[in-house]
């Protein structure tokens, strides 16, 4: 399975002592220099620097159609060009991100995606975790990541936890 990543779903399972959950469900991660790039080269230590420098199933892959990328660029960032291209180029089964306009993007260009709450969903599906709940409320009090509520009380519905 070819599974691509962008930044966010790494950093903040990352943020969270969570991270290992990609490698249970996915086995392997695909990552594109770009977001290499924005883990480890900020001016400031970011969750998951050093993971996605030690762990062998997270492997960075170089995109090849630059083009895609510039076509990209001008709706998305970076990482998320470079993300969407290698899961193009890939052929990529799943594509792991979060960004509102990045899923819009993926879903025109008919990849199949999902995001860090998708992830946690599929992780108690699959008995890796035992609730949502903790690991949901940690990404918003540690790693602040931001859910409405309706959407934090729909992923709770969706795992049986309400």
């Amino acid at each position: 399975m070819i599974v691509v990543s962008d930044t966010s779903p790494i950093n903040n399972l990352a943020a969270i002592n969570r991270l290992n959950l990609l490698q249970q469900l996915y086995g392997t991660i695909t990552i594109p220099q770009a977001v290499y790039r924005e883990l480890t080269e900020p001016d400031f230590p970011v969750a998951g620097a050093i993971e996605v420098q030690t762990f062998d199933w997270i492997q960075v892959r170089q995109v090849n159609n630059n083009g895609v990328v510039i076509a990209l660029q001008n709706e998305l960032d970076f990482g998320e060009a470079e993300a969407i291209a290698l899961a193009l180029e890939t052929q990529a089964e799943q594509l792991l991100i979060d960004e509102r306009l990045g899923r819009i993007v993926a879903a025109r260009l008919n990849l199949r995606y999902t995001g860090i709450l998708g992830i946690l969903i599929e992780a108690k599906s699959q008995e890796l975790i035992p609730e949502v709940k903790p690991l949901l409320d940690a990404l918003i009090n540690q790693a602040g990541f931001w859910v409405a509520q309706s959407l934090y009380d729909r992923v709770l519905r969706l795992a049986g936890e309400v």
